[in-house]
């Protein structure tokens, strides 16, 4: 994953906050999922979804003014982190007809535009246990599937769905401050460290607060929220791409200033996470006919994504060691495509797969740096989040998955050429007009052991 700027491309009055306001009630989408011990015996969990902070509408405690407007803050509510965090509240969603979210049995349906009495762009959602606590995950040893429709997403668009190393209660019990925790989407945090959150840790991100330049909806403040991060699925209907991102703490910790690293700051590489991760993009491995329209996953119609996080003793104790891709469509299973990538070999994810990768892309290795795979497991240990959202790419218009990136260099260069997407698509104010109709369904999640969710690979 290279950015999230656009998860901020928000209506003028929704942003994050800790209090906890009335004006809107909260109300959880339902949505079922499942657990499998073997095929064919699944045991259905009646769960609900959770809209992030950072969409939220946040107003003052007594009444309904603003705390942040535009890309801005009020300077009478909001001086400091502190105080900002006491005169603040963060209201309730409507969630169809403010965000575009419509939730039914096990289909979760995201839009892209909505308008209704303002503008939303895009969004972002958690699975919850209950209405306080998020649904928690450790994935070793065990696969993770889901049905996916992409046809609706163009270039330039992300409909990522992947774990983050947040907690369950979103922070409540280890920040007094924070009073609305999982139950209003708080406690965000990903393997970019992203600064343009407005709370973290139980207090505004206020101090040192710099607007965007080419959002008008968003900033950067002098406060991120990091964590491990395993993007499972990060894709539109031209390509796709599967992610781990190690990082040194699993579980969501605060940084401060360019020591974040990520996207947000002046140095990529000087947080205390790996920001580029070990990915596998089918086109970018030098197979440009796998996956789109028409072609071996055909993304102008339903299908199954399975992944499997192997570890080396088959068992849930041991170390990850590998991470397994497969597809189901028409009721065919069809392997992940093999690297055509000289010098790098496999359809699957393995410290080796990576170190060869990184070498031939003459990438910076940053994922073995901090951890790598191992890394990657200790976060599944500490309990992983899973996230369901849509979104477009202010930072890098989304070139990194579906084009050529970066843009001054040679498609025929190892790891360049990502997607058949012209490096001229995804401007944001471009797909917001002409796809503003565009959404993601996932549905029919299921998690369990290993072949248990799809039949036998």
């Amino acid at each position: 994953m290279r950015s999230r700027f656009a998860f901020t491309l928000l209506p003028l009055t929704l942003v994050a906050g800790q209090q906890i306001a009335t004006l809107t009630a909260e109300v959880h989408p339902s949505l079922t999922w499942q657990t499998c011990t073997a095929p064919g015996s699944c045991t259905t969990n009646n769960g609900k979804v959770v809209l992030d902070a950072n969409w939220r509408w946040l107003h003052s405690t007594d009444g309904s003014t603003n705390c942040y407007t535009g890309n801005t803050w009020d300077a009478t509510l909001c001086p400091d982190d502190a105080t900002c965090a006491k005169n603040c509240a963060l209201d309730g969603a409507d969630y169809s007809g403010t965000y575009g979210i419509t939730a039914s049995g096990s289909s979760l349906k995201l839009n892209f535009v909505t308008q209704s009495g303002q503008k939303n762009v895009g969004s972002r959602l958690y699975l919850l246990a209950d209405d306080n606590n998020y649904q928690m995950f450790n994935m070793l040893n065990q696969e993770f599937t889901f049905d996916v429709d992409v046809s609706h997403l163009p270039c330039g668009l992300n409909g990522a769905l992947y774990m983050s190393g947040m907690v369950a209660d979103g922070g409540m019990a280890q920040f007094p401050t924070n009073k609305a925790g999982a139950k209003y989407g708080v406690g965000y945090c990903d393997s970019q460290c992203p600064r343009d959150l407005k709370f973290i840790n139980g207090q505004a991100n206020v101090d040192g607060w710099t607007p965007s330049s080419n959002n008008p909806n968003t900033g950067v403040g002098n406060h991120g929220s990091c964590c491990a991060e395993m993007d499972i699925w990060e894709a539109n209907s031209i390509s796709t791409a599967l992610t781990p991102h190690a990082a040194d703490t699993p579980q969501q910790t605060m940084c401060t200033g360019d020591a974040c690293g990520g996207t947000y700051s002046s140095s990529r590489y000087g947080g205390t996470t790996d920001p580029d991760g070990c990915d596998f993009n089918s086109y970018r491995m030098g197979n440009t006919t796998f996956y789109g329209p028409s072609m071996t996953v055909d993304t102008t119609s339903k299908f199954t994504v399975v992944t499997q996080f192997l570890t080396d003793d088959g068992t849930a104790k041991g170390t990850l060691s590998e991470i397994k891709r497969f597809y189901v469509q028409n009721g065919v299973v069809i392997p992940n495509s093999e690297s055509d990538i000289a010098g790098v070999t496999g359809n699957s994810i393995t410290t080796s797969f990576c170190d060869a990768q990184k070498t031939a892309f003459n990438d910076k290795n940053v994922f073995a740096d901090h951890g790598g795979m191992a890394a990657m497991g200790k976060a599944f240990e500490a309990g992983m989040v899973l996230v369901m959202s849509l979104w477009d790419d202010y930072y890098a218009h989304a070139l990194w998955l579906d084009s050529t990136y970066p843009t001054d260099g040679a498609a025929t260069s190892p790891g360049v050429a990502r997607g058949t997407c012209a490096t001229t698509s995804g401007v944001p104010s471009d797909v917001e007009s002409a796809d503003a109709a565009a959404y993601v369904v996932y549905e029919n999640i299921k998690v369990g052991a290993i072949n248990s969710t799809f039949g036998s690979a």
